[in-house]
């Protein structure tokens, strides 16, 4: 899938799939951390009891603990002889008497104490996975083919298990982009696990080959006034391939960049180039239109340059670039698909390559073989049996133009879209009514409802106030390419 921002705003708030184990009792909002009543076990101990649990440290926050830990996992949970490896996980401790948010990015775990929205909705604990294969959590040696999404949704389920023990109040998932998708498809392979799942902006490409709703977000998106700055600059950028290129082998002579995995610096290039319009709307706004050159073809071609690599990023192609992510170029190319589009603003003589292959992204020593019933699966399921799920996408974010969608068979589920927002989107984003909506289903979940939300869910308020440090979304550099 694409992401054509090389930093990425960590701000997708998510949490995500909780199942419905069981009938969600409430806990009074004031609950406090249960570690501090007499002759109960401390949290550090209880986690270390664990079989298969170790720390790797102890990290101080106001009002919580947090631990870093490393886990024992399966390589293959159909067939445990195959060895095992040490899977990181963090812990926000708040209390064992409040509900748990179970949170995956899809990619790596941040090692820094954070809390995601429906974190701070239900004021409760925070459990969140370093997705397979990101290192270090990834087997030695590594086994490709166990890299699959009913393998990682194992790994959830086992790390629940673990934990339920030590947090037995309710459970909800929650995940952004890639993590939104992680919790969507451990919700369908385990769905008695959570009791609720909060999805966001999470694509769902069920026919990989099909992807003309890009087409068509692309020709609407916005304005044509800020589509025009858009194309012009992206454009621009191909018309002057040769001068640009110059400086782009000099800028990665500099930084000691090469290119042998997308084959060369002139295909690094054109893929950075392509990635700019579906960049900016990913994590750009409307307002930010006014960032762009409003004149590309008198741009100077330092303007051209700084733009292009403001929003996509000239390392996002290099070997460099692309090692980190190379498990999600890897499931891009064998079961989550990636989307092609077309651009009809610049003649096709100037596009050599157009949208690459996820396989260009991964080293030709690691073999891929495309499993088109991957996606179909998951979202059949989720047509006809989601149950307590939310899904939360952004008016203006391209990855929300393939998405998950409701069939008859769905109950208690919802999908709301953010007016104006970008692959940023939350519950606080949405419309008046559905935030209030969206926040009384999360805290009806969670077990932490009062009487007044049930009654009435626009008394819905999150129960823990917003922490500058904890809640922040402070930008990231990352690739392009990715959701």
């Amino acid at each position: 899938m694409r992401k054509a921002l090389r930093w990425l705003l960590a701000l997708a708030v998510l949490i995500g799939t909780l199942g419905t184990a069981g009938t969600a009792t409430a806990a009074p909002p004031e609950a406090t951390d249960s570690t501090a009543h007499s002759g109960e076990p401390d949290v550090k101990d209880r986690l270390l009891a664990i079989p298969g649990m170790s720390l790797i440290e102890e990290k101080p926050y106001p009002g919580y603990r947090f631990f870093v830990l490393n886990y024992t996992q399966p390589v293959d949970h159909r067939d445990p002889s195959k060895g095992t490896f040490q899977q990181r996980i963090t812990v926000l401790h708040k209390g064992f008497d409040r509900p748990t948010v179970f949170y995956t990015s899809g990619y790596n775990v941040s090692t820094t104490p954070s809390r995601r929205e429906p974190t701070q909705i239900v004021d409760g604990n925070q459990v969140s996975l370093e997705y397979r294969f990101f290192t270090p959590s990834r087997p030695d040696p590594a086994d490709w083919s166990t890299l699959d999404i009913r393998q990682a949704a194992g790994d959830q389920h086992r790390v629940f298990q673990a934990l339920k023990r030590v947090y037995p109040r309710n459970w909800l998932a929650t995940g952004g982009s890639k993590g939104g998708m992680t919790a969507t498809y451990y919700e369908r392979f385990y769905p008695r696990d959570m009791d609720g799942v909060v999805a966001y902006v999470a694509p769902n490409d069920v026919v990989n080959a099909e992807d003309s709703a890009y087409d068509r977000f692309f020709a609407t998106v916005g304005t044509k006034e800020c589509r025009d700055r858009l194309n012009a600059v992206q454009r621009e950028a191909l018309v002057r391939r040769e001068p640009l290129e110059k400086k782009y082998a000099q800028y990665a002579a500099d930084n000691g960049y090469t290119f042998t995995t997308i084959g060369s610096l002139d295909r690094a290039y054109e893929a950075v180039v392509l990635d700019y319009v579906w960049g900016f709307w990913q994590y750009s706004l409307l307002k930010d239109c006014d960032t762009i050159p409003a004149d590309a073809k008198n741009a100077t071609d330092q303007e051209i340059w700084d733009s292009v690599d403001t929003i996509s990023g000239f390392s996002a192609y290099t070997d460099q670039g692309l090692e980190t992510y190379t498990p999600y170029y890897y499931q891009a190319g064998t079961q989550l698909g990636a989307p092609t589009i077309h651009f009809p603003a610049i003649e096709k003589k100037l596009i050599r390559y157009g949208y690459q292959p996820p396989r260009n992204f991964v080293p030709r020593s690691i073999p891929m073989r495309f499993q088109p019933w991957a996606m179909r699966d998951v979202d059949t399921w989720v047509r006809h049996h989601a149950e307590h799920m939310l899904f939360v996408y952004g008016q203006n974010d391209p990855w929300g133009s393939e998405r998950f969608r409701l069939g008859h068979g769905a109950r208690d589920s919802y999908v709301f879209t953010a007016p104006g927002m970008n692959h940023g989107a939350n519950v606080a984003g949405l419309v008046p009514e559905e935030k209030a909506l969206a926040t009384a289903r999360i805290l009806q979940w969670a077990g932490v409802a009062s009487t007044a939300v049930a009654a009435d869910p626009a008394a819905a308020r999150p129960l823990a106030r917003y922490d500058a440090r904890l809640d922040a979304r402070d930008a990231e550099r990352e690739p392009a390419l990715r959701p």
